[in-house]
């Protein structure tokens, strides 16, 4: 029953929401402080409005927003579709609560195209927060949106603004106590000081051109991934250029991420080639070289007052690492290099977090294999980054259900340490682009700059809905990496070409583009 206090505020309630007063009866009847019909099971199929709900259409399309079988965990779920363009809203309000802060979760899929398709809470006291849908067209999907409730009250709002024929499903909605949010919304810019060496120009989204780490950082960006390689043929990306951009980034308030390569060049998981000055060495010699490596930048990093603040031992290492000697055909040994490079980070900041990097973010079996050998040969980590790119491994829901696998199954924090997505598909130079074809794009995510947003912020709200708070956050992977002459990349080769530039958050015109709004995720 409503206080006498808060009443009026709930009657007014649905008129700053926008709906008819033919919406009132049903809204103060459903008035509760906890979900009713979550799972949308008490109705069986082909109700419009759901017990506990209400609907609303400014076009009369309540028909649109309906129950169907097929449940997330149970037999039904809310569904909205319709063949002709629709805008339809199912809403549940919500009375009597303790002033706090709250989430809601709702299992989703989405066949994509519309205009628009989130769940929001609303009249809550404070600004209405949205997650918007994944395109997600087989697998479920887990994701949560996080309020403060300062009135007493608050709205669940299920909205969809589509044309004919797109759809969405919902299901098993929970609304708890608790929050929300990341803590990493970084990117990779280890592009960045040879492209500014090499005349790279970074330009404001109105065209003013400034230093490309103040405009990250104003966009939201707060914290930076930087690559080290030993000895590269090109001279960047090792020590000196860390230290001189870790300055910069530092000096704009962001944290740092330094990735260790242990290689003069690409490592990934088909490439792990010991640095040069490493050849030769023995497996004793290696553990050595990775700690005194590790220890020596980071040691810099320290004296100049840019502490890292997490640090990635190895990059890509499906495989291992320092092939043969660190290869996952020999665990032990494998073992003791990761460790090697844990005891050197600690021993120069006991507070920054050693991670291990993986690629292939959807793929569970595969990381299962590798973080069970690792924890069961002693291998001595803080937290788990993935990389993940839609495009290569897996869909959103493998990655989810990777990612949330990863952090109960070895209770570690997870982040994303790479995701990208084209903004277009043609080329800046002479270089083909690695996705350069409308057919290698993800399923409802366009080669615009709108397409480049929807989908960061999907990955992002994965990372968000992790469960226990375990999810940090993501870092976007290359975000300053424009078609510049003598960037390319081919470090033993001035004048290899750029395979990324359509990828970057700068636009062929140097100026930040929109997509960068991702950056300000909750």
């Amino acid at each position: 029953m409503l206080h006498p206090r808060r009443t009026l505020a709930a009657l007014l309630l649905p008129l700053a929401a926008g709906l008819s007063l033919a919406a009132l009866p049903a809204q103060t009847a459903h008035a509760a402080a906890t979900l009713t019909n979550a799972g949308f099971e008490s109705d069986g199929t082909g109700t419009v409005t759901p017990a506990g709900w209400s609907t609303y259409s400014a076009a009369g399309q309540n028909s649109a927003s309906f129950t169907e079988a097929g449940g997330h965990a149970g037999s039904y779920r809310l569904t909205h579709w319709a063949s002709t363009a629709y805008k339809v809203e199912t809403y549940q309000y919500l009375s009597g609560l303790t002033n706090g802060s709250y989430k809601l979760t709702a299992w989703v899929r989405s066949g994509g195209g519309q205009n628009s398709a989130y769940i929001a809470l609303k009249n809550c006291g404070g600004a209405e927060q949205r997650t918007a849908l994944p395109v997600s067209a087989s697998g479920w999907i887990h994701i949560v949106v996080p309020v403060t409730v300062t009135t007493n009250q608050c709205t669940v709002s299920i909205n969809s603004d589509a044309n004919a024929g797109n759809w969405i499903n919902v299901d098993d909605l929970t609304f708890t106590s608790g929050t929300s949010g990341l803590s990493i919304k970084g990117a990779d810019i280890s592009s960045l000081a040879k492209s500014e060496a090499k005349g790279g120009v970074y330009k404001t989204a109105s065209g003013t051109t400034g230093d490309a780490v103040t405009i990250l950082k104003n966009a939201g960006m707060n914290y930076a991934r930087l690559k080290v390689w030993v000895n590269p043929a090109d001279g960047y990306n090792n020590k000196a250029h860390v230290l001189a951009v870790a300055k910069r980034v530092k000096a704009a308030g962001q944290k740092l991420l330094v990735d260790f390569h242990y290689s003069d060049t690409w490592a990934d998981p088909g490439a792990q080639a010991k640095p040069a000055a490493w050849a030769g060495h023995s497996y004793s010699q290696l553990k050595t070289d990775v700690y005194n490596h590790t220890y020596d930048v980071l040691n810099a990093l320290k004296a100049q007052g840019t502490t890292a603040d997490m640090v990635q031992v190895g990059n890509e290492i499906n495989g291992g690492m320092l092939w043969s000697e660190g290869s996952t055909d020999n665990w032990a040994q494998l073992a003791g290099l990761l460790n090697s490079g844990y005891d050197a980070v600690k021993a120069v900041s006991s507070s920054t977090a050693v991670a291990l990097h993986l690629a292939k973010g959807g793929d569970l079996s595969g990381t299962r294999w590798w973080f069970d050998n690792a924890v069961a040969n002693g291998v001595k980590f803080d937290t788990i980054g993935l990389s993940y790119y839609g495009y290569w491994h897996g869909t959103l829901a493998d990655f989810q259900t990777t990612l949330d696998d990863a952090a109960s199954r070895y209770g570690k924090p997870v982040y994303v340490a790479e995701t990208a997505y084209p903004f277009r598909l043609d080329s800046d130079d002479t270089h083909e682009n690695i996705i350069d074809l409308s057919s290698e794009l993800v399923s409802g995510y366009p080669a615009t700059e709108a397409g480049q947003l929807a989908w960061t912020n999907a990955v992002a709200d994965i990372v968000e809905a992790v469960p226990n708070g375990l999810g940090l956050g993501v870092f976007y992977w290359e975000a300053t990496w424009t078609a510049v002459t003598g960037n390319g990349w081919d470090p033993t080769d001035a004048s290899s070409g750029n395979g990324w530039e359509n990828q970057a958050l700068f636009g062929y015109d140097d100026r930040a583009l929109s997509s960068m709004a991702w950056f300000s995720h909750r």
